[in-house]
């Protein structure tokens, strides 16, 4: 589903990304781990086309389609979905506005119609209801006041209205209790599906108790390191990433 091929990106000028190579099939969940400054966001943001981060060289394709020639919303439309580490306060914007805009602005991209009031107030609820989400929280502005846990319970709801092809959640733990730890990755596993592939990037291993991953990548000096089982995740728990920024 998703083919990145030596894929090198810079920003400034700088190269952080130096050569990554990455598949990752429909119907699996992966997890990139690796230290701080690995490149980790890098490809996130990369992926999802956000300014100042220049793909030099090489490719990135999903289900055929390369992203790294299509506008950030071009590539939304074509089933991208990126879950930001920090999300954003946009004042004035109520949340649910903000999502009944997003998924029509999608569907009109791909020759659909559009989600009727009514039908997209039901279909919000129900999936709302599943994150603990509380319906006051919907007419706040976006993001504004929210918790770290209700920021990151959100961004999955999105996630669950838009139906993305793939998704990229870039450490959804961060900042994250337990009891909103346990929420947020039973609504990424309810997402799982055999014509969905998500690449889950987070630090740690306590993620990956709640949302298994198919295979486990190491990202280390902006390249893959290592790849394995669930299993390479307890490994790097237990020693570390010094010896993989040699390997890379």
């Amino acid at each position: 589903m998703l083919q990145i091929n030596d894929l090198r990106v810079a920003i400034e000028g700088r190269e952080i990304l130096t050569g990554l190579t990455l598949k990752v099939p429909a119907g699996e969940v992966h997890a990139v781990m690796g230290p701080n400054g690995a490149g980790k966001s890098t490809l996130a943001y990369a992926l999802a086309g956000r300014e100042g981060y220049e793909a030099v060289s090489g490719s990135a394709t999903l289900e055929g389609v390369d992203l790294l020639a299509l506008e950030p919303e071009q590539r939304a439309a074509a089933g991208f979905f990126l879950s930001f580490q920090y999300p954003l306060e946009i004042p004035g914007v109520p949340a649910m506005t903000f999502l009944r805009t997003a998924l029509n602005a999608q569907r009109k991209a791909r020759g659909q119609t559009e989600v009727s009031s009514p039908d997209f107030l039901r279909l919000v609820r129900a999936k709302a209801d599943a994150l603990k989400i509380a319906p006051d929280m919907l007419k706040r502005g976006l993001n504004v006041g929210f918790s770290g846990g209700e920021k990151k319970r959100f961004e999955i709801l999105q996630m669950s209205v838009l139906e993305p092809r793939f998704a990229v959640l870039d450490e959804t733990d961060s900042g994250l209790d337990i009891d909103a730890l346990k929420i947020v990755s039973e609504g990424v596993n309810g997402l799982r599906a055999p014509d969905r592939a998500m690449l889950v990037i987070t630090h740690y291993q306590r993620l990956l108790d709640y949302i298994r991953p198919d295979r486990v990548h190491v990202l280390a000096a902006g390249r893959i390191a290592a790849s394995g089982g669930p299993e390479l995740a307890l490994e790097l728990e237990r020693e570390g990433y010094e010896r993989y920024g040699a390997a890379a």
